[in-house]
């Protein structure tokens, strides 16, 4: 058994571990990761955030071929299987584990492929398939382990008709008929993709609208958006049990209705990997969904332990998991630059896209604050025209005297890049954060951010007219 001394050890390499273990290597510690697959890139890269927005554009390609008449001088529309579309995700995969690689030897990394499990704070027992254990020893930890698919125990995920998000990418046949239980985001946005294959799809919520944390409008254009692709959505509904035989399965609700589909996609739900870490030994307690409890500061209650991204629950994001683990590495080294990631855009890549930064207008009317709103519709706008991407639109939320931006949400194509305009100007101080930057400001012409100024001169001229 080798024994390894090292200033901090990091458990996990997707995009929290990868942040904290480069922003530590960079400042001169000795690093090394734990990683519990044997290639690098966590459930972002493999199961979640990778394949699934891979999976989204080619599928998006499919369909602008399908539907774009310029295309029919070429051939028929085309069908594509789903295992099919799933190769091109493979590929960015790849690419993706190659990239990583690099990053930990380029900064002197070591990448130990095993479990790990805690003996006490400071050390930790990797175990491997084939060799051998090695005992990591440091005066750091810190805990990236992401999450997984919520699995309970009523439902037989073994069953070759019956997935969650994280199996559904071994998919080997395209159904014609997919039941996809859970409407969150993840749950959304594999309805999206799916009924862009052409595949009929009933959306199971077990709220009374979809993404209820989104602005009321851009929810309501994505529920039409889905059921302009054949997808039902069914509010309201929990289910009562979950049976597959040889020819599907068969959804009971606890309102009495059936539902047999060819497949079955269960999207309801994640757990914090927090289990058979030997976390009993250093007095850490995860919640009832393995999460770690953590400050402002993203130190556990055991000092010299630290978490972030999914294991620590909101946002649950990639992109905040990166900063999350930047932040925690900073704090270790008792850095001035730390920050707390606090402000974090929504991007949710169903087609369209969505994405959001700040207040909705809910929220305004609930907190009684006088703002005003400046709308951009995508087919007005010459570049959407020019791509062929008409539907969507860009809104400004501003205060109606100080005309500060309080708001920003884009339905629609880019919407995830778009957002990033707003967020920028948002995060300014003084008037420089007002919705009249976008009007004194030249934007390009054509392209999608003078959305920007479309919609500010439309809030303005609101105003104008009272």
């Amino acid at each position: 058994m080798a024994v390894y001394e090292y200033d901090v050890v990091v458990i996990g390499s997707g995009p929290a571990g990868e942040g904290a273990a480069m922003n530590s290597a960079k400042k001169g510690l000795r690093v090394a990761v734990v990683e519990s697959h044997d290639k690098v890139g966590g459930g972002c890269t493999h199961k979640g955030t990778i394949p699934s927005k891979a999976l989204r554009h080619s599928v998006k390609q499919i369909i602008e071929f399908n539907t774009n008449p310029m295309f029919r001088d070429i051939g028929e529309p085309r069908w594509f299987s789903f295992p099919k579309v799933l190769k091109r995700a493979e590929k960015v995969i790849t690419n993706q584990v190659m990239m990583r690689t690099g990053f930990y030897a380029r900064n002197r990394i070591d990448v130990y492929f095993g479990t790990a499990r805690f003996d006490d704070a400071n050390t930790i027992r990797v175990s491997h398939s084939s060799r051998n254990e090695d005992v990591l020893k440091a005066k750091n930890v810190i805990i990236a382990t992401g999450s997984r698919p919520y699995s309970p125990d009523d439902v037989n995920f073994n069953h070759p008709r019956i997935y969650n998000s994280d199996t559904i990418l071994e998919l080997e046949h395209t159904p014609r008929t997919l039941i996809v239980y859970g409407a969150g985001v993840i749950g959304c946005e594999y309805a999206s993709i799916f009924g862009g294959l052409g595949v009929k799809i009933d959306l199971i919520d077990n709220r009374d609208r979809l993404l209820s944390f989104l602005d009321d409008e851009i929810s309501d254009a994505l529920s039409y958006h889905l059921r302009n692709h054949g997808c039902t959505i069914r509010h309201n509904e929990e289910y009562e049990s979950i049976e597959g035989d040889d020819h599907g399965v068969l959804l009971t609700l606890k309102s009495g209705k059936k539902i047999r589909a060819d497949a079955f996609l269960w999207c309801n739900g994640r757990t914090g990997n927090t289990d058979n870490m030997g976390l009993e030994k250093i007095g850490l307690v995860p919640n009832g969904r393995g999460q770690l409890e953590v400050d402002d500061h993203y130190r556990t209650p055991v000092e010299g332990i630290y978490a972030a991204g999914d294991v620590v629950g909101w946002p649950s994001l990639a992109s905040a998991a990166l900063d999350q683990g930047r932040a925690a590495s900073t704090d270790m080294l008792k850095a001035e630059d730390f920050h707390f990631v606090a402000e974090v855009p929504t991007g949710i890549y169903t087609i369209p896209e969505i994405s959001s930064v700040g207040k909705t207008e809910m929220e305004l009317t609930a907190a009684k604050v006088p703002y005003e709103v400046g709308q951009a519709f995508f087919k007005d706008i010459a570049r959407a025209q020019i791509y062929g991407e008409p539907v969507g639109m860009l809104k400004i939320l501003f205060h109606r005297e100080t005309l500060q931006i309080l708001g920003i949400h884009c339905f629609g194509d880019r919407a995830s890049e778009i957002i990033h305009i707003g967020q920028a100007i948002m995060n300014q101080e003084g008037e420089a954060n007002t919705i009249k930057y976008f009007v004194n400001t030249t934007f390009n012409y054509p392209t999608m951010a003078e959305a920007f100024r479309i919609a500010a001169i439309a809030g303005l001229n609101r105003i104008a007219n009272i």
